[in-house]
């Protein structure tokens, strides 16, 4: 068989997504605080694109003039009045007193203040936020590495006692073995092993254990000989008991009094498990919704949060300059062009953004008003479909807009993905059915309202929901759902 090459030609189709759309895509999935840092770069970036006045600054300006001349006279008109403003108000202060002022009350606004009046005292509501006066905290391995520095070590001592640190995670547990951390640093196990257990004396007590048993243990070297030894052995082979609340095996084994093994168990549950929990606390995260729904007699009002978002808009000065293009190359035209287009683009997307996301919040809010009306309980089954139908968009759409979008509702603050749930069907098998949310919501206050001694078990949240609520659910299912609210079994819940 002969091989020939040959040249033909093929007519086809192809659905090509460009930078442009691309981009748009991108900005719907972008969470606020993304989406400002998107729009500043952007600022920095293009010279075409400015951020647009506010109101007050628009309705200063004229109509017969250049917005950039006019700015920088507003700004030095501004300067000018809040000098003028400010003489005349001290002279006002000086020579015209009013006569029946409440000295007394004004004074007492400031007492307890940091400032004083007379030292350039200011009033509280000047003062800067409590989050922006917080400090960073101290880290687990910095708190560490200080008490290290502290300690009277070798050179050769240091590095190893580093080197454990740097493995010490943040609850506080030693998680590479000796043996491991000896051959990196070239050192001997018995060496890191003797550093290891001078470590285990810093604070917190039980830093550097290597497991639960010898966490605890270390936080009962300050007990008496006596109860060291009967706390030992609880916690060398009786932790199961303890998980459980079986204190009589603990008082059979030692021989010692229901009383007794009672106070000893008491005081081992109040040890640390996780000695590194103090630091690992991270920064507080506070969220800023994307979407308000206010509720307006029998209706509830959805508006978007604009606050923060920088107002976009096509500068003046190139705007005049391509409309005065004989005065202009075409290479510094053809770049003003591309700038223009794409600072366009940006802010169709944006107000396209804005657009579905009011959409989407609006059509949330009318397929679940009985969760609004009446709480969790009460939420509807629902899936992207829905929505996506309700404002005809594809379902892709939907779920990149909800993606990292937060609604402040009178019920509380929600991530917009919250109110799509699985349903799961009555036990009639009739009706959209029951949230999974709800579902849970059920459970977590059943469980809530149990008898600690006789706490109740995943088969009667199973016969709860049937008999109460006519939702009919495996017992697995409960299980999973209890495990996802952070709930122990009835066996570990239960008080002796």
């Amino acid at each position: 068989m002969a091989l020939e090459i040959k040249q033909s030609f093929k007519l086809s189709q192809q659905l090509v997504i460009t930078p442009q759309l691309q981009q748009a895509i991108k900005l719907l999935q972008l969470s606020r605080m993304e989406l400002t840092t998107l729009v500043q770069r952007e600022l920095s970036e293009n010279p075409v694109l400015e951020e647009e006045p506010e109101e007050e600054e628009k309705a200063s300006d004229g109509a017969d003039e250049s917005r950039g001349d006019l700015h920088e006279k507003a700004r030095e008109e501004d300067r000018g009045h809040e000098h003028v403003n400010d003489e005349v108000g001290s002279k006002e202060g000086l020579t015209k007193e009013p006569s029946d002022f409440d000295w007394e009350n004004y004074i007492g606004s400031y007492k307890g203040s940091d400032y004083n009046i007379g030292k350039g005292g200011s009033d509280a509501e000047d003062l800067p936020t409590y989050e922006n006066t917080l400090t960073q905290t101290e880290s687990l391995q910095e708190h560490l590495l200080w008490q290290l520095g502290l300690s009277v070590f070798t050179s050769d001592e240091q590095e190893i006692g580093a080197e454990i640190i740097g493995n010490i995670n943040e609850d506080g547990y030693l998680r590479a073995p000796i043996e491991e951390i000896a051959e990196k640093i070239k050192k001997t196990p018995q060496s890191v092993e003797a550093v290891l257990k001078r470590i285990q004396e810093f604070d917190p007590l039980g830093i550097g254990a290597r497991t639960l048993e010898e966490c605890l243990l270390l936080q009962c070297r300050h007990l008496d000989a006596a109860t060291l030894g009967q706390v030992k052995k609880i916690i060398e082979h009786h932790l199961p008991d303890l998980e459980k609340h079986y204190y009589k095996p603990i008082a059979k084994q030692l021989k010692i009094s229901m009383e007794r093994a009672q106070q000893l168990v008491k005081f081992i549950h109040e040890l640390e498990p996780k000695p590194g929990r103090p630091y690992g606390a991270g920064a507080s995260q506070y969220i800023t919704p994307d979407v308000y729904v206010h509720k307006l007699g029998n209706d509830y009002i959805v508006t978007l949060n604009e606050d923060g978002l920088p107002k976009l808009a096509i500068s003046p000065l190139y705007r005049k300059a391509l409309m005065q293009g004989s005065e202009i190359n075409g290479k510094e035209k053809e770049y003003i062009q591309d700038k223009l287009r794409s600072a366009l683009w940006l802010i169709r997307s944006i107000h396209q953004r804005q657009r579905t996301m009011y959409k989407v919040a609006k059509s949330i809010v009318k397929f679940q008003r009985n969760f609004f009306e009446k709480g969790t309980t009460h939420l509807k089954p629902m899936v992207l479909k829905d929505v996506a139908e309700d404002i005809g968009m594809h379902e892709s759409t939907i779920s990149r807009v909800t993606t990292n979008k937060y609604v402040h509702t009178p019920r509380g603050l929600f991530e917009l993905k919250y109110f799509f749930n699985s349903s799961i069907q009555n036990s009639e098998g009739q009706g959209n059915g029951v949230a999974s949310e709800a579902v849970k919501e059920h459970i977590q206050l059943y469980l809530h309202q149990e008898d600690p001694k006789k706490p109740h078990s995943d088969q009667d949240c199973v016969t709860m929901l049937k008999e109460k609520y006519q939702i009919e659910v495996a017992r697995r299912t409960v299980a999973k759902y209890r495990e996802i609210l952070g709930i122990l079994p009835s066996s570990r819940r239960r008080r002796r």
